[in-house]
């Protein structure tokens, strides 16, 4: 059993120390499930807020304003549905010690993109390469 890393308060991750060690990766761990618990919460108050405002509204043009917004407010579900899956695989990639990993170097992603984005999956370089070459298949 592993003994249960402690985070001072104000922990940031620096590049002074060994990279991924375990307050990384716990501070990582964290940040990723509070934002796993924050979308979900989101979720459950749509899904609350959709089944409380399905009323019928006789005004064809207030209908329709209603129906756009919950078309949106959907689509914004299926969003962060999809940031869900790449949060759980992040922190599958924590459990295997691959997390904080590029996946087409293998070197280090930077502390600061992880921070920005902890789901990255790829180095910065990786990912605008990644992206020029998308950008070139597209334009085809």
């Amino acid at each position: 059993m592993e003994a249960e890393v402690v985070l001072p308060e104000n922990y940031r991750p620096t590049d002074d120390e060994p990279f991924m060690n375990a307050r990384q990766t716990e501070y990582f761990r964290r940040k990723l499930l509070d934002w796993k618990e924050e979308l979900q919460d989101e979720s459950r108050h749509t899904l609350e807020g959709l089944q409380d405002g399905t009323r019928n509204i006789p005004d064809v043009a207030d209908r329709a304003s209603e129906e756009t917004d919950r078309a949106l407010e959907l689509r914004t579900r299926d969003r962060q549905r999809k940031l869900v899956t790449k949060i759980d695989a992040a922190l599958r990639r924590i459990e295997e010690g691959e997390y904080g990993y590029c996946e087409d170097t293998g070197e280090p992603i930077s502390l600061k993109r992880l921070d920005a984005r902890p789901i990255a999956t790829l180095s910065l370089e990786a990912q605008e390469r990644h992206e020029r070459r998308e950008k070139v298949h597209r334009d085809d």
